[in-house]
């Protein structure tokens, strides 16, 4: 299992492989180096401002099976409310990006990974994704004109970090926010078949 971080332009901003014991998305997390940086201190300033809150950190679009961390984005489970409604539909649409790069990475690459083995996956993986940001930046189609490249850092264990990135009150305030912020908006491109992002097909 590959976890994977992407923006709305296919770029594949992080990809980790190699997590051991039963994969699924949590356990990939907890193995994951995603936020060692964040943990240690040495993680670029991501703070933004929404409906005049400040917010201190980045934030990500995820599933619900996704533990409800300052840093994660999640729909509402069950809506109640038409802007929960709202909100839960853009959420998703967004979230389609990290699909759409997993498909363009399948698509582009057939190779028989199967008969690898771990520690040979991983690097092909790695090598698939550094081709992958290569095209698209060749393309023109990179939101972000550079990469810039996290230093290695040793993984870090500040509590008072881990106590933020867990504060399941930030979670639940961010997302309200969000909801409320798309209320807001005008989201008629989403039933607009011309505004809808071209086929995987075309970018393989």
């Amino acid at each position: 299992m590959i976890e994977a971080v992407a923006s709305q332009d296919l770029w594949i901003w992080h990809a980790f492989f190699g997590a051991s014991g039963s994969n699924n998305d949590i356990n990939v997390l907890n193995w994951s180096p995603l936020y060692d940086t964040t943990r240690n201190g040495t993680a670029l300033d991501t703070s933004f401002t929404l409906r005049d809150r400040l917010y201190k950190r980045g934030y990500l679009l995820t599933d619900g099976i996704y533990p409800k961390w300052y840093v994660f984005v999640k729909a509402y489970p069950h809506q109640v409310d038409p802007k929960e409604v709202k909100f839960k539909r853009v959420q998703e649409a967004s979230r389609k990006d990290v699909e759409r790069a997993f498909g363009v990475l399948k698509g582009k690459w057939k190779i028989p990974i199967r008969i690898m083995d771990k520690e040979k996956i991983g690097k092909v993986v790695d090598t698939c994704c550094i081709l992958h940001n290569m095209i698209i930046k060749n393309d023109g189609r990179a939101i972000s004109p550079i990469h810039i490249m996290d230093p290695p850092v040793p993984v870090a264990y500040d509590h008072r970090v881990l106590r933020e990135l867990h504060d399941e009150n930030v979670h639940h305030r961010l997302r309200y926010d969000f909801m409320e912020h798309v209320s807001m908006l005008d989201l008629a491109y989403l039933d607009e078949p011309a505004a809808q992002p071209p086929p995987i097909e075309d970018l393989i």
